[in-house]
């Protein structure tokens, strides 16, 4: 049964210590817990709720800043039984003043593209979600020059990054190296770098992502190597734009199992983004 909220209630900041209500508000939808997920964005993002009256959690949805000049949204969710009711686009609103002047963008789903073209946002590109078992070709290894990333690759791999993605996600990048099972770096026969990759656990998936590289051969070296360490699923979220990888993963068993709109609000996106292939997570880009 559907219920509505007072137009009095209040939005508030969540904190590490909202983590179990988060996920019980994920499960609600049908969405898996993502403990691990909800975890790095509890810690890299703002993250925002309403709560019901009985305290539990009736909506959420995360802001992630890049400096000043960009942001991404990600995770808005809203309890089945206040569902309709408001408070997704009371929550988007709330964020879109957070973010101020900066380029906003969020992957949208089916539910919610009609909102987001509502209040300002338009459609620039597609995300699949491909997941499912790495068939390996027999006697496959690491391809190219892949290798392990540590802090002192930091710098580097934010240089990189910023020139890429357009800002800086330095401090994402360092929560990275923490968050992460591993995160490869890609290099050039000079010993430049071609690109990296992070590989995440999330419920019984590894996430590849965020995958950025100099072009589509490094991008199927990172995610070959980090695969070939999965003891189960693999996931990666590919833009659409990027259809030869998306094809080429799909011949590797990662079958397209998800789909959202990419969508910008205030501008255009910054950067080389021909040259990021998959985001660290939707809600983050």
């Amino acid at each position: 049964m559907m219920v509505s909220l007072p137009d009095s209630v209040r939005i508030r900041r969540l904190h590490a210590a909202d983590l179990a209500a988060c996920g019980r508000l994920a499960v609600d939808r049908g969405w898996p817990p993502e403990q691990n997920k909800w975890r790095l964005l509890l810690a890299i993002g703002e993250a925002y709720g309403i709560d019901d009256p009985a305290g539990e959690l009736a909506a959420a949805i995360v802001l992630t800043r890049y400096g000043e000049r960009l942001a991404s949204v990600g995770m808005m969710l809203v309890a089945a039984r206040y569902g309709r009711r408001g408070l997704g686009r009371r929550l988007l609103v709330h964020v879109l003043d957070r973010a101020g002047p900066a380029v906003v963008y969020l992957a949208a789903s089916r539910y919610s593209r009609a909102l987001c073209q509502d209040l300002g946002f338009r459609a620039i590109d597609t995300v699949d979600r491909h997941a499912g078992p790495f068939a390996a070709p027999p006697g496959a290894r690491a391809i190219g020059r892949v290798r392990l990333a540590s802090g002192s690759d930091l710098a580097a791999l934010a240089a990189f990054d910023r020139q890429i993605f357009g800002a800086d996600r330095r401090p994402v990048l360092n929560r990275l190296l923490g968050f992460a099972e591993r995160v490869l770096i890609a290099e050039h026969d000079d010993g430049s770098l071609a690109g990296f990759a992070g590989a995440w656990r999330n419920e019984a998936d590894l996430v590849v992502g965020p995958l950025v590289a100099a072009d589509v051969a490094a991008a199927r070296s990172l995610i070959t190597t980090g695969a070939l360490a999965a003891d189960g699923p693999v996931r990666v979220d590919i833009r659409g734009c990027h259809a030869d990888l998306a094809n080429w993963a799909t011949g590797r068993g990662l079958i397209r199992c998800g789909h959202a709109t990419l969508m910008v609000r205030g501008g255009d996106l910054p950067g080389r983004r021909g040259q990021v292939y998959a985001p660290l997570a939707g809600a983050t880009g």
